[in-house]
C-alpha cells in the first residue's frame, strides 16, 4: 500500500513537528486538534517554523509555500477517512491514547496503518482499544522533529512484518535514521534518559552541585549538546514525570521513580520552556 495522505493527532510541540516534517515531505496532511484556538495555535507555528527555515536558507519559499498548501487542519476524527497512515502525538497518558485509537480504528480505512509517537507507554496496550493490532506501531518521533534525524520504529507481538516494514520505509521518506526496537517501556532512548534524568535531579536535591555547575559539567565532560536541566526544561517536566512513573510502574525499580522534586515542580506548573519557566526562567 502506498502511502499518500497522512493523518496527525495533536497539533502541539510534536503534532506540530510531524506535520511539519511529513508536508515537507511531499505528503498530504491531515492535522486534528481538540478545538479550533489550539488548531490554529499549532497551524501558525509551523507556519513560522517553515518561515524561519526560510529566512536560514534550509527551505526554498517556494517549497514552503507547497508544503503549507498540503497541510488541512481539522478538530474532528472523523475526517481522516482517507488517511492511509495515522500518527497519534497526544498527552502521555494511555488511557487518553486508547479513547484516539478506539476512534481512529472505526473511522480510518481498513488497510490503514495506526501509530504511536509516544516515548514510553506500551504499544500493545494502545493496539488493544482497536481491532487492528496487526496494524498498530510504534513511530517515535524526536523534539524538534524537523531537526532531529532519529526515529524509533517499534514492533508489537501483532504487529505484521509487513506493517512494521512499511512504517521503517515511511520514516526513511522523511529523511530520518530509523532504529528498530521491541515493545518495551522507554524503547532505547528513554530507557537509558530517563534514569539519567532523574539522576541529575537527585543530585540537585542533595546539594552536591547547582543546576548550572551540572549541566555545564555534562556539557563540557561529556560532550552533550546541553545538559540535563536544559534538556528537561525542553523535554517538559511533565513529559518526564509521566514517562519516569510510566516506566515505574513496568520495572518496579527505583532508578526510574520520578523524584520528589520533580513531583514539586510539576504541581507547581513549572513544566519548562513551553511556560516560560522550569529549572530555569525564560521569561
Amino acid at each position: 500500500m502506498a502511502i499518500k495522505t497522512v493523518g496527525v493527532v495533536g497539533c502541539g510541540l510534536m503534532g506540530g513537528g510531524i506535520t511539519e516534517v511529513c508536508a515537507r515531505s511531499g505528503y498530504t496532511v491531515r492535522v486534528r486538534e481538540v478545538n479550533q484556538q489550539l488548531l490554529d495555535k499549532g497551524l501558525a507555528n509551523i507556519k513560522a517554523s517553515m518561515d524561519r527555515a526560510v529566512e536560514r536558507g534550509r527551505l526554498p519559499a517556494p517549497d514552503r509555500d507547497k508544503a503549507l498548501a498540503q497541510v488541512h487542519g481539522t478538530t474532528r476524527l472523523e475526517d481522516f477517512t482517507d488517511c492511509d497512515l495515522v500518527i497519534e502525538a497526544v498527552i502521555e497518558n494511555p488511557d487518553e491514547k486508547k479513547k484516539v485509537f478506539t476512534v481512529l480504528d472505526k473511522t480510518c480505512p481498513p488497510t490503514a496503518i495506526l501509530a504511536s509517537n509516544t516515548s514510553t507507554i506500551c504499544i500493545m496496550e494502545i493496539a488493544s482499544a482497536t481491532k487492528r493490532p496487526d496494524k498498530v506501531i510504534g513511530i517515535h518521533f524526536f523534539n524538534p522533529a524537523p531537526i532531529m534525524k532519529l526515529v524509533e520504529v517499534t514492533r508489537t507481538l501483532a504487529s505484521s512484518a509487513e506493517v512494521v516494514a512499511q512504517g521503517r520505509a515511511f520514516s526513511e521518506s522523511l529523511g530520518k535514521t530509523v532504529v528498530m526496537c521491541k515493545d518495551t517501556p522507554g524503547f532505547i532512548v528513554n530507557r537509558l534518559l530517563v534514569p539519567y534524568l532523574n539522576d541529575a535531579i537527585r543530585l540537585l536535591e542533595a546539594e552536591v552541585a547547582t543546576k548550572e555547575d551540572i549541566d555545564t559539567a555534562m556539557e563540557l565532560g561529556l560532550n552533550h549538546p546541553m545538559g540535563p536541566f536544559r534538556l528537561l526544561d525542553l523535554v517538559g517536566l511533565d513529559t518526564q514525570y509521566y514517562i519516569s512513573l510510566s516506566q515505574f510502574e513496568e520495572f518496579r525499580e527505583p532508578r526510574f521513580a520520578p523524584p520528589p522534586l520533580l513531583k514539586r515542580m510539576v504541581l507547581a506548573g513549572r513544566l519548562g520552556r513551553k511556560v516560560g519557566k522550569g529549572f530555569y526562567d525564560y521569561k
